[in-house]
């Protein structure tokens, strides 16, 4: 099939073929680099708003806490809780645009407020860190019907003796939170026992889909710019190489039939220059030894006229002499 193909032909189907290998390759590797990158972009934004909802916990258990104190013995505000004041902060954060796909919820097994109470899923990862005591965190992806999305938890057990004034029975809670949540969940609970898990979730859909998006416009921008390559390849081999061939060609054509009027121009100084070059010495050197060739014969014929006039006359004069002699 190649035998019968041109040589620009032959070229466009390898460059073609390179095109195809070359942009696969890339075009594979590109891809796991970009959502690779945007795994950590996710990754690392999950990190951020975990180590904020932290400092948050650390903030009302140290400063806002301590100050009401005293008003604690005869009513439960929710804003002294660590669980709640970080769950509000970031519900305000989730009010911003950019951030309402955002999610963080302190999933608890026995919760006191019925809103942090762990779903399937969310058990499961409490239940490993109940299993797994050394176990300080766990991430990766959840596909939900809105789309998938990365997650961190981290364990939270009860570490400080007055969690239980609130969680052991609901005796010894105050009575303004019973008023406010009821007695059936938040108790029972033991000193450093894990009782749920801090859970952020982010968006990864939008993040992944940007970055596939990237890797086709640089797998576009690519295959342009080699289409392009390969036209100008193909213009160049056509003025520089098919073309000075087909002449060459041609000329030979007309010297291998007689005509040696016509000559090879030699149109650079390449490798087909050279060869033009080459078939011009051959032209020269043909023409030579035609002429010598035709001079050869034209010796030769005039050699064999006169020794041919010569024996004609010397037989006549024989043959007068014999007739004289009769």
């Amino acid at each position: 099939m190649l035998k019968n193909l041109h040589l620009r032909q032959k070229v466009t189907i390898l460059l073609a073929i390179i095109l195809v290998v070359g942009l696969c390759l890339s075009g594979f590797t590109l891809s796991a680099v970009m959502t690779n990158n945007a795994k950590e972009e996710i990754s690392s934004t999950a990190q951020v708003l975990m180590e904020t909802m932290k400092s948050v916990r650390h903030y009302t258990s140290a400063q806002i806490t301590p100050e009401l104190e005293d008003k604690l013995d005869t009513t439960f505000l929710p804003q002294t809780i660590p669980a709640y004041s970080a769950r509000e902060v970031f519900e305000v954060l989730r009010k911003k645009s950019d951030y309402r796909d955002f999610f963080y919820k302190e999933a608890t097994l026995n919760p006191t407020n019925l809103r942090d109470k762990a779903d399937e899923f969310e058990t499961k990862i409490v239940e490993r860190f109940r299993n797994k005591k050394n176990l300080k965190e766990l991430k990766g992806f959840r596909s939900l019907p809105g789309g998938d999305i990365f997650y961190i938890a981290r364990p939270l057990a009860v570490t400080e003796p007055k969690c239980l004034d609130c969680h052991s029975t609901p005796e010894r809670a105050p009575q303004s939170m019973i008023e406010r949540y009821g007695s059936s969940g938040g108790f029972n609970w033991k000193l450093d026992e894990i009782v749920g898990a801090q859970i952020i979730s982010v968006p990864a859909s939008k993040v992944i889909q940007r970055a596939n998006q990237s890797s086709f416009l640089i797998i576009g921008i690519v295959s342009i710019v080699f289409v392009a390559v390969i036209l100008l390849i193909n213009i160049f081999l056509n003025r520089q190489v098919v073309v000075p061939l087909k002449q060459i060609t041609h000329v030979a054509e007309e010297v291998s039939m007689g005509h040696m009027d016509v000559d090879f121009e030699q149109l650079s100084n390449d490798e087909i220059g050279s060869l033009a070059k080459a078939f011009k010495r051959m032209k020269l050197s043909l023409d030579k030894a035609m002429d010598r060739l035709k001079r050869s014969g034209r010796t030769s014929g005039g050699t064999n006229r006169s020794t041919g006039g010569g024996t004609n006359r010397s037989t006549g004069g024989n043959t007068t002499q014999g007739n004289t002699n009769g």
